[in-house]
This record gives C-alpha cells, sequence and structure tokens, in this order.
C-alpha cells in the first residue's frame, strides 16, 4: 500500500510535512549540492530584516551535549537582496511552496519586510519570528508578551494576502496566552517553538563561550519541551500549528503531527547530518506502515 505523506497549511498543499527550519538550511544552495531538494515538502529560508546585517560578533556557536548555542544574530543580506536574489536562485533549485521567515526590530520593520515578501509568488506562507528584540521598548522581545505578539500580528495582516504563522518564542511563562493572542487577531497559524536561551562558559579562560553571554539553544535536548508546547497550543487554538525543536528522526515527525502538528521543521540537526530531512522522509513511509497508518494527516492531534 502506498502511504499518503501529504498535508495542508492553510490551504498551502506539501508534498510531507518534512521543513527546514530557518537559519539551519540557508537559502538551500549548500544542500542542493548534496541531494534533490524538491524531496522536501517546503523550505523555512534564512531568517530575513529590511536591512542587511553582519550579525553579531564571535564566537557565536558553542556546542553542548545533545545541542548546541547560537549567537548568529540574524545574518542576511535584507529583504531587498532576498527578493533580488536569493529567491530567484532558490526558485531554480526547488520547485515547491516556500516558507518565508521575516525578522524585524520594530513592528515598522516587520510589516515592510511583509509587504514587499507577500508579492513574491513562490512564497506561500510568510513566517514571522517574534523573538527579536523590540528596540523601541526596551530590547524586550516581541514574542514575550500576549500584547506585543498580538501588535505584530496585526500590523503583518493588515498589509499580506498570504498566510501568516507567528513563530513563537519559548522563553516565556504561557506560551498558550501568546498564541491565542495572536489567533484572535488574525494569524493563520503557529510555528513553535523558536530557541531556548541557553548558556557555556570556558572554565579555563572563565568567561562565556558566546561572545554576547548567552545564545539559542537548540537540538535534540529540546525536543520533550517543544513538543509539550505544541501539545498546548495545538489544544487552545483552532490554527494550524508547525511543530519544530529538537527533531531529528522520522519518529519524531510522528510524534509532533500526534501532538497536535500539521507540519514539522527539522532545524538544527541540519548542522549535525546534512541529509537527515531527506533521510526522514524517505523512513516515514516503513515507519507509517509498522504503526498502521495510512494518511499522516489522519494522526494530526490524535493524543487527547
Amino acid at each position: 500500500m502506498v502511504r499518503d505523506l501529504s498535508t495542508t497549511l492553510c490551504g498551502v498543499e506539501l508534498d510531507n510535512p518534512v521543513i527546514p527550519a530557518s537559519g539551519t538550511f540557508g537559502f538551500g544552495a549548500e544542500m542542493s549540492e548534496i541531494y534533490d531538494l524538491d524531496i522536501l515538502g517546503s523550505i523555512s529560508f534564512k531568517g530575513t530584516t529590511l536591512e542587511p546585517r553582519f550579525g553579531n560578533p564571535t564566537p557565536r556557536i558553542a556546542e553542548c551535549r545533545s545541542g548546541m548555542i547560537n549567537s548568529v544574530g540574524l545574518q542576511n543580506p535584507g529583504i531587498d537582496a532576498v527578493i533580488g536574489h536569493e529567491l530567484p536562485e532558490l526558485r531554480k533549485r526547488f520547485h515547491k511552496p516556500i516558507i518565508a521567515n521575516i525578522s524585524g526590530f520594530s513592528i515598522e520593520e516587520y510589516t515592510e519586510c511583509c509587504r514587499k515578501i507577500d508579492a513574491e509568488e513562490q512564497v506561500e506562507i510568510i513566517e514571522v519570528n517574534v523573538s527579536c528584540p523590540n528596540v523601541h521598548n526596551g530590547g524586550m522581545a516581541f514574542g514575550t508578551s500576549p500584547q506585543s505578539a498580538a501588535a505584530v500580528t496585526a500590523a503583518v495582516k493588515a498589509v499580506t494576502t498570504k498566510p501568516v504563522f507567528i513563530k513563537l518564542s519559548p522563553n516565556v511563562t504561557d506560551i498558550v496566552s501568546i498564541a491565542r493572542a495572536c489567533e484572535d487577531v488574525g494569524a493563520d497559524g503557529l510555528t513553535l517553538i523558536n530557541t531556548m536561551l541557553g548558556m557555556r562558559i570556558d572554565i579555563a579562560r572563565r568567561r562565556p563561550v558566546i561572545a554576547n553571554k548567552m545564545g539559542g539553544f537548540s537540538g535534540q535536548a529540546i525536543f520533550p519541551v517543544a513538543l509539550r508546547m505544541v501539545y498546548q497550543v495545538a489544544n487552545a487554538c483552532k490554527i494550524p500549528v508547525i511543530g519544530c525543536g529538537g527533531v531529528a528522526t522520522a519518529e519524531d515527525v510522528i510524534e509532533m503531527m500526534m501532538a497536535g502538528a500539521s507540519a514539522v521543521q527539522v532545524g538544527a540537526e541540519n548542522l549535525r547530518n546534512p541529509f537527515v530531512c531527506k533521510q526522514i522522509i524517505e523512513e516515514l513511509p516503513q515507519l507509517m506502515e509498522r504503526l498502521g497508518i495510512e494518511r499522516l494527516r489522519d494522526i494530526i492531534g490524535v493524543v487527547k
């Protein structure tokens, strides 16, 4: 029997639910040299801001047991260069729906970036990263309060026609209230979780490994936290959820979908094993057969 891996995000049909997460796959150029990107369900490209960003000072990567810390700082060429160069190049390598990941340091920056990317044909979903610091509010991340997350969501929805997914931060006391606030003002979907806040110390030098002291912790170690938050949000909201955080195997994808995710992003594992997305997609049919699953979409949210 042929197993059906397809899924849908706000009317956007995906051949399978596996999506490389933003910031771990660039714009696909390097990965396209080692496998055919068209095997993927979609690609969430590197977080893009209005102006080019060089990112944070180095060192900005620290290895950890079962994960890594990054403080890259949204290094990217800026929205105009992405539209003018990166997207046309990506279209040559990948012929399926693209998810545009957008970041900003003010509501005005979010809206301008989203307005520009909304006009790009192959971009079918806009993913808004609200883990960025609000420069007009003491540097507090937009995604840490229901009010500020909702303000970004409403502003972006006012200038876009494509489905908007808000990517939520786990560094909060109540992720459900933030998810609901985004849903209430029109978010079409939610992606969770972004990285957790972590730190390493170089005990020989007696100083932090990361120049910025702290950074985003990701990798297999955070999977149970991500799964718990996906489960909570999927059960509290009616809009679709993309699950991410520590996903590394086909079994992880099944768990995420059973918890309520309609699709799943693979992040840090791409840096450890560049073939991981391809391997997961190839392993899913055998795993589905073993578990008696005919269609992946039938298991979305089965765990209550």
